[in-house]
């Protein structure tokens, strides 16, 4: 069962710090959706985490308060289910664009749409739809699309993790997918690029999200929820980050912790694959697929990545707005010291104080600290 957040933690400045998680409607924007809940909780700092268009149903987790800056350091892979109608392309690669083209799809059977999927697995790369939040020269490119305008975006490096063909009916030619992908995936480019493989066009038809950033369904409520009755519960913090590395700070060491100085490394429970976000070791000598030649600790494989070249440590998207009560800073840009994984830092008493990153010396420095000093 989830965690649910006491009022007033300890490691939130305001009453209200934690995650909500919206079983969105059709019909809404994820903006209204954000608006709906600043309205209900009274709080400005609002944030969600991955935009779901007006038509997408599903998991849409929203941050309030200091937890808005958490959304980098959550899990950025997704999972969907798809309906995909094939014969039809459209200007938006769904069915709520406008209808560019109709032909009939070929005689399919699920053997010969398997086979197309196949292709679609694993690391591609992936065009954005013209109608999409992409920048292009400092506007989004769905701005330039509805004024009538030709955008061709370049593909972008995606990956399809898994690609389950759940159902076809050949008398609708629509087909039913499950879809767990990275972040920046396009589900109706997806469709548009395997109507283009099998010669007939296609289009979105049904999308809706299932999980994402950690979060899926069975912590999900109701939009209607927040106008009527007793508001939900928040998702405590630490329930989204489940995914990180842990360090308990002892009782003399919080008060640095407060003034924004780093932390030894005291203890690391996991091993150095998952530290990474890699295979495991196959033997005493090598790091699968990093071709490194040790793996003894986090240390020595942060250096050994990038003495090879390989990246270590990244932050996702921004979060929203500034700090409220908090420091952050996770970004790279202009430094040449790599880093390590982050490690999400709790209290003496098990709360969250903040998040941190390993770097070269073995040393745990504060990317983000919860109720800070000074």
């Amino acid at each position: 069962m989830a965690a649910i957040l006491s009022p007033a933690p300890a490691e939130c400045p305001t009453a209200l710090c934690g995650f909500l998680v919206i079983d969105k409607p059709a019909g809404p924007t994820s903006h209204g959706c954000v608006a709906a809940v600043r309205r209900a909780y009274g709080l400005k700092r609002v944030g969600h985490g991955g935009t779901l268009d007006p038509a997408v149903t599903g998991v849409l987790p929203i941050a309030l308060g200091p937890a808005t800056r958490l959304l980098p350091y959550l899990r950025g892979d997704k999972l969907y289910r798809a309906v995909v109608q094939l014969g039809v392309r459209t200007s938006s690669d769904d069915l709520e664009g406008d209808v560019l083209e109709r032909r009939s799809p070929p005689a399919l059977d699920t053997a010969a749409l398997e086979e197309a999927l196949a292709g679609f697995r694993g690391d591609i790369l992936q065009r954005p739809p013209a109608v999409s939040a992409v920048h292009v020269g400092g506007e989004r490119a769905y701005a330039r699309a509805r004024r009538g305008e030709v955008v061709e975006l370049p593909p972008r490096p995606v990956t399809i993790h898994s690609l389950q063909l759940l159902g076809w009916d050949s008398a609708e030619a629509r087909l039913e997918l499950e879809v767990r992908c990275s972040a920046g995936t396009y589900i109706r480019s997806l469709a548009r690029d395997l109507g283009d493989h099998l010669g007939c066009g296609a289009a979105l038809a049904r999308l809706r999200r299932t999980e994402t950033l950690g979060f899926d369904l069975s912590t999900a409520v109701d939009l209607e929820r927040l106008a009527s009755g007793p508001l939900p519960p928040l998702l405590d913090p630490l329930l989204a980050l489940g995914h990180l590395e842990r360090r308990q700070l002892l009782a003399e060491e919080l008060p640095s912790w407060r003034c924004g100085r780093a932390l030894p490394l005291r203890a690391v429970a996991r091993s150095i694959a998952e530290v990474l976000g890699t295979p495991a070791c196959t033997s005493p000598g090598a790091v699968e697929g990093l071709g490194l030649p040790s793996c003894a600790t986090p240390i020595e494989a942060i250096r050994e990545a990038s003495a090879a070249g390989l990246p270590v440590g990244s932050s996702g998207s921004a979060a929203l707005d500034g700090p409220t009560g908090a420091v952050a800073s996770d970004s790279s840009a202009g430094s040449d010291t790599p880093e390590g994984p982050a490690y999400a830092i709790l209290h003496p008493d098990g709360s969250l104080a903040g998040i941190a990153r390993l770097d070269l010396a073995g040393l745990l420095r504060p990317r983000l600290v919860f109720d800070a000093a000074g």
